[in-house]
């Protein structure tokens, strides 16, 4: 079963249907990084099923180059990793590149979700035009026009749930608009509000999921059972050495012995013996100072700290009515973490790590472990310098993996069925 993975990102949603069965065609992503991300994850798979990983390991180790990992791949699964803006200007160019690759086969589905920024209800709210003149709204209809191309069976569309409430300037329905077009194209299409704790994830994420299927018809979207894994957050932590502010490594981290399951459940500890990407931010004296403060605040009675409460001489920001949580503590002892977003490329004032002797914010290598990336994914930078700013943009704006993979195993029920 073939699929074509657009908008990819670093390839969350792909990976979960690579692990149930899928076999990618092709993604399209704009962001070169997260192109390099794509194009190292396609050598994994591929020096995987060819029994051949060590290149692979001593990559991630640092001790062979970039050039040489990918000279071990194939010319088509090189150039399966489009680098090109969806849109009217290219899509004759992403067509014919797609065609060449996958030949006589079919396109069974199409998965992915375009940038959400334009939908999300943050992102509106610090927008002085509530994004309502942002040419990202209407990246759907690049969507249907690949769905009108290729007639795959089925489609799945992700999303925050901002998309419930976005409109346009005129009051009308962004989400009404998708359906209404890709019922044109011949897609009817369900949607549902997933929650991504529910899927075994550590983490209190919640996106729209629509499903389109060719010719559908009520009652197709299938039912997800809420998997509990009874463990705290604190559990993606308990494995991976102490650090400071401005310590660790891009390469190769040895773990801490772990008796637990969660991590080989989930997929996060997959056999190697150690990580990459535990490196945690430099941090100010000052910033240092608001995380004690906060991670204190934590312990001594789970209040979370507002703004206002920070001394004055450590205030930065004139807003103190909205965003007061800026600074919020991810606390080992729930169940699950705040949403990770793609704001943590910025800065790690709302993940701060929940042990005041270690006094920083998450790393990479934490940050993709909420989002139950598997521990040897490496998210790549634009040059071949590794860059924690782009891994941290990639692991915010991704899909988690487990998560994907569940609804990739129900998309497949159905099109054995079909």
């Amino acid at each position: 079963m073939n699929f074509i993975d657009l908008f990819s990102g670093a390839g969350g949603l792909s990976e979960g249907f690579i692990r149930a069965g899928f076999n990618p065609i092709a993604h399209v992503e704009i962001d070169k990084a997260a192109c390099n991300t794509l194009i190292t994850r396609t050598a994994y798979h591929h020096l995987k099923k060819t029994k051949n990983i060590l290149p692979y390991i001593n990559y991630i180790q640092n001790k062979i180059s970039r050039t040489e990992l990918y000279s071990l791949l194939p010319k088509n699964k090189k150039e399966s990793v489009i680098n090109m803006p969806i849109g009217e200007n290219n899509n004759k160019i992403i067509f014919d590149k797609i065609d060449s690759l996958k030949g006589k086969q079919t396109i069974d589905l199409i998965i992915g979700g375009p940038p959400c920024q334009a939908y999300s209800v943050v992102g509106r709210s610090r927008d002085e035009n509530r994004m309502r003149g942002d040419s990202r709204n209407y990246l759907f209809k690049e969507y249907a026009k690949f769905l009108e191309y290729y007639q795959p069976g089925y489609f799945v569309f992700e999303n925050v749930i901002g998309l419930l409430s976005a409109k346009t300037k005129e009051g009308k329905s962004y989400l009404k608009m998708m359906l209404d077009l890709f019922m044109k194209k011949g897609y009817y299409v369900e949607y549902k509000v997933l929650e991504a704790k529910h899927f075994g994830v550590l983490q209190n994420r919640k996106r729209i999921i629509l499903i389109g299927k060719k010719d559908g018809e009520e009652g197709f979207y299938p039912e997800f059972e809420k998997k509990e894994v009874g463990v705290n957050v604190s559990e993606i932590f308990k494995d991976l050495p102490n650090l400071t502010a401005g310590t660790g490594n891009y390469y190769k981290t040895k773990y801490k012995p772990y008796k637990g399951n969660y991590l080989y459940d989930s997929h996060i500890r997959n056999g190697l013996d150690f990580t990459t990407q535990h490196i945690a931010r430099p941090h100010t004296d000052q910033d240092k100072g608001i995380y004690k403060l906060a991670v204190e605040k934590w312990d001594d009675g789970h209040q979370r700290l507002n703004y206002n409460d920070i001394p004055v001489e450590w205030q930065t920001h004139k807003n103190k009515k909205s965003f007061v949580d800026r600074f919020k503590v991810v606390a080992g002892d729930l169940p699950y973490s705040q949403t990770v977003v793609a704001h943590i490329c910025k800065d790690g004032h709302y993940y701060i790590h929940p042990d005041i002797n270690q006094n920083r914010s998450l790393t990479p290598r934490e940050a993709a472990r909420l989002q139950t990336f598997p521990d040897d994914y490496y998210f790549e930078g634009v040059s071949e310098k590794p860059s924690r700013t782009a891994a941290f943009k990639q692991i915010g704006n991704a899909v988690p993996p487990l998560m994907a993979e569940s609804i990739a195993k129900k998309l497949k029920e159905l099109i054995l069925n079909d």
